[in-house]
């Protein structure tokens, strides 16, 4: 029985599924041969399955993939690990990276880590006297 399409939940994400359907597609290939060309490069495995990609791309539940999994959809999908990190952090643990043109934003953040939440609230006052808060 084949497995019927599915919308996500209202509040689901769907960054890696969003990601994989994009690659499957402007790749041109289907779920078997996308999970074939998903091999760790660091060891040579492939890993993941063509039924698990399945799943994924139509909303259906998964286990959140490991690190080896994640090399191996990037080098299968052909995009940069890091995007592939940043779709599955978002989908499975609602994680937002930050990304700025410069390295400054990614240091704002750092030292902010850093400060009391006196501090942080006076830098953001600060801030907001330059750039109002979007609303």
């Amino acid at each position: 029985m084949a497995a019927e399409e599915r919308t996500p939940q209202r509040d689901a994400r769907t960054d890696l599924s969003d990601l994989v359907l994009a690659r499957k597609a402007k790749l041109g290939v289907g779920y078997e041969k996308l999970a074939a060309r998903c091999v760790d490069p660091e060891t040579g495995v492939q890993t993941v399955k063509g039924s698990w990609l399945h799943r994924l791309a139509t909303y259906l539940p998964v286990q959140a993939p490991e690190l080896p999994a994640l090399r191996g959809l990037a080098a299968g999908l052909q995009v940069p690990l890091g995007r592939v990190q940043d779709a599955a952090g978002a989908q499975f643990f609602g994680i937002d990276v930050v990304w700025a043109a410069s390295g400054e934003a990614r240091a704002l953040v750092e030292r902010a880590d850093r400060m009391t939440p006196e501090q942080r609230e006076q830098l953001m006052r600060l801030l907001d006297t330059f750039t109002p808060p979007s609303s």
